[in-house]
């Protein structure tokens, strides 16, 4: 499963991130840099904390592997 992580500052320079899963790839850079910054404008998310969205920190495209055995 492949996912993007948009990571933004909050106004107290704490890192948080919004996540979106199944991005269509390859990943347009400026597009997600567009909509980053359409949603700091925006300032409708907040962190956990109450704190908005100010900076874009970055993007990146994580993929995570997952193995299951059976255990008897």
């Amino acid at each position: 499963m492949k996912v993007l992580e948009l990571i933004f500052l909050t106004d107290l320079g704490k890192t948080t991130r919004i996540t979106v899963d199944d991005p269509q790839e390859p990943i347009d850079t400026e597009a997600v840099k567009s909509a980053m910054q359409s949603i700091i404008e925006s300032n409708v998310f907040i962190d956990s904390d109450g704190n908005s969205y100010s900076e874009i920190k970055g993007a990146r495209l994580v993929e995570r592997s997952v193995t299951e055995y059976e255990i008897l």
